[in-house]
């Protein structure tokens, strides 16, 4: 699902427009005959979910998925901290920052997990029906028909129908992001509406057919009665948030301070297969926070009841106080099956100094990882090298077999460095010390190289005459640690002769910024790499690079876009999987980011009042999605005091 314009969504790959949709009007009535009798010996599919290559974990007759509790209590409450402020409830504008939760309301034909997660949860590349009950497609992929469910409704009551699958479609074209609304509007160039419950929708000829039934199918139903009624805009800021179809609703809003969501009594899809066993809590609370010093100190005075945390040093040394020696709080690892999200250090590649690739080599080199995850970090990350960090397409030495093959047949597009190099992995530092020697000194050659000389007072000097600048943006509601990192890292770049600025600035302006690019570096992230979709081409293509959101770097290369667009024709897995490695491969040949840390962990915390399966799914953590409530367990916390 679209859920929130701050995040990745798979969107479909350009190609050419849909003027030959009006030449088939003039075609012959012999070949019109002929087309039709084609027609009616090509295979329709039609199925209770879709995947590319039309294989599904659960059958038409499921009845819950593996992982969830079927038996799971409905009710209590599930609470955790926001950093930052929110002045929306409308997260899919660039205008205003939105509240945290605010596309949950919202389904879709095809169904996600609360939170933005999965669902199901233990498969990958699966979807399944929510809004609608079935679908059917082609061979070819060219077209898909939903078959909506007719007692779906909004929570005013009003049912859901193709309609407002159609206004929503068209209102993310018109009034959604620009990035969005290109390349959707030349993929799909037509939808419609065959009754009150039927919808279809038309794809261009000769494009790839990668994400396009996931695209249409992951559209958010919203109400087309209320956007009339009201004349709302999508693209506006607002607290008014418009009604959803979907288990929760708002239930309270105190800018700033919190949000409270609660469960529709009413929901229509209680008792769906596919929603057996999740969505048990009866209210979902945020508590907003001006940092994340205030968010811990009320975790541990029960003013919230679950955290996720990404601080090391608090997890390593803020986690002994009485409750979790009590046991009233629980300290938690989680293992986590997906690869790691590719966060790091971005660089701005519309920045004059780092068009040049050698000087962002030469900064990589100040950031040392191995002092900063014994000094700062405790010693609980290893460095990320890949997109595809510890799985099967994470690109290793020199290419080899199907990956070989297929750098081979983009031609003279392939640099030769890639074929004879190994892979891109990050550099090694001294932990010993913040400042490695070694690497100083390579990095001092690769900017002499690249025309950046030592002026007299030390500082260096480019080939306009001006001093090398470079800011870094960096939110002030962030962890401390994070912060530390940061200024070390910066530091060593003053000893290179760089003037580093590092800007620590509110979460408003941060956003702006952000949104605006108006930084040299920023601490962001990519996806990780786990298979093809159009979704690659806003992340990492050129097509809207210069304004996507979704492209913190701004990367532009003939190199990646050709990989994408020879992934998104792949014809099995195979050539799927080896297109995916070569994209790792090449994105770390780019070097627009420095690789930072990960864990093969969930770090989590929480009052002891919430279950979770015993087996957890690959993909997702699930905390507001199929854990519950004990009743028992809460009732005895609140009578020791724990809980506020």
């Amino acid at each position: 699902m679209i859920r929130s314009q701050s995040r990745a969504a798979e969107l479909p790959p350009a190609n050419r427009l849909w003027t030959a949709w009006n030449a088939l009007l003039v075609i012959g009535l012999a070949l019109g005959l002929a087309t039709a009798a084609a027609a009616q010996d090509e295979k329709i599919i039609k199925s209770h979910g879709y995947s590319f290559y039309g294989d599904l974990k659960y059958p038409a007759d499921y009845t819950h998925f593996d992982y969830v509790n079927p038996d799971a209590p409905k009710g209590g409450e599930i609470s955790f901290s926001q950093l930052g402020t929110f002045d929306s409830m409308n997260p899919y504008s660039r205008k205003g920052r939105g509240g945290a939760l605010s596309y949950m309301m919202y389904e879709s034909l095809l169904g996600e997990g609360t939170g933005n997660e999965a669902a199901p949860a233990d498969v990958y590349g699966e979807q399944y029906c929510l809004l609608c009950e079935s679908l059917e497609y082609p061979e070819d992929k060219s077209w898909v028909i939903f078959h909506m469910r007719k007692d779906a409704t909004f929570s005013t009551g009003d049912p859901v129908t193709a309609h407002d699958i159609e206004f929503s479609h068209n209102l993310l074209l018109d009034q959604g992001l620009q990035s969005y609304a290109d390349a959707v509007r030349k993929r799909i160039p037509k939808v419609e509406v065959i009754d009150d419950y039927t919808i279809k929708f038309y794809f261009t000829d000769g494009i790839s057919r990668r994400s396009l039934i996931d695209q249409v199918g992951g559209v958010p139903a919203w109400s087309k009665k209320w956007y009339d009624d009201t004349g709302a805009r999508l693209d506006e800021s607002r607290l008014t948030a418009s009604p959803g179809s979907g288990p929760y609703m708002i239930d309270s809003i105190d800018v700033n301070r919190r949000i409270v969501y609660k469960r529709n009594p009413d929901y229509w899809g209680k008792d769906l297969p596919f929603n057996v066993g999740r969505n048990n809590f009866d209210t979902i609370r945020v508590e907003y926070f001006g940092d994340d010093t205030a968010a811990f100190e009320s975790f541990k005075a029960g003013e919230y009841t679950f955290r996720v945390e990404g601080d090391s040093k608090v997890w390593a040394t803020g986690y002994e106080f009485p409750k979790v020696q009590q046991g009233q709080v629980i300290k938690e690892e989680i293992p986590d099956g997906a690869p790691p999200t590719a966060s790091g250090i971005v660089f701005n590649l519309a920045s004059e100094p780092f068009q040049d690739k050698r000087v962002r080599e030469a900064v990589a080199l100040g950031f040392n990882f191995e002092w900063t995850n014994e000094s700062l970090q405790y010693g609980l990350f290893a460095p990320r090298a890949s997109f595809s960090q510890d799985t099967p397409l994470m690109a290793s030495g020199k290419p080899e077999g199907a990956e070989l093959a297929f750098l081979q047949d983009l031609g003279d597009l392939v640099p030769a460095e890639v074929f004879e190099e190994d892979a891109v992995v990050p550099h090694t530092s001294d932990a010993s010390r913040l400042l490695d020697r070694g690497n100083l000194r390579r990095a001092m050659r690769l900017l002499d190289e690249a025309g950046y000389t030592v002026g007299g007072d030390g500082k260096r000097i480019g080939p306009d005459g001006q001093p090398l600048t470079l800011t870094f943006l960096l939110n002030s509601s962030g962890s401390p640690t994070l912060r530390a990192v940061v200024e070390n890292f910066m530091s060593n770049l003053d000893a290179m002769g760089i003037n580093a600025v590092l800007e620590n600035v509110d979460s408003a302006q941060y956003t702006s910024r952000e949104r605006d690019r108006d930084y040299d570096m920023v601490f962001d992230a990519y996806p990780s790499l786990l298979g093809t979709g159009t979704g690659l081409a806003q992340r990492f293509g050129s097509e809207a690079a210069t304004y996507s959101l979704f492209n913190p770097a701004g990367l532009a290369s003939p190199l990646v876009d050709a990989i994408i667009e020879k992934s998104l024709a792949a014809e099995t897995q195979e050539e799927e999987d080896a297109s995916i490695t070569a994209l790792d491969r090449v994105l770390r040949h780019e070097f627009f980011m420095i690789p930072v840390w990960y864990k093969p962990t969930y770090w989590v915390a929480y009052y002891d009042q919430y279950g979770h399966p015993a087996e957890q799914p690959a993909y997702a953590l699930g905390y507001l999605d199929f854990w519950w409530y004990d009743a028992d367990k809460a009732q005895a916390l609140r009578d020791a005091g724990a809980l506020r």
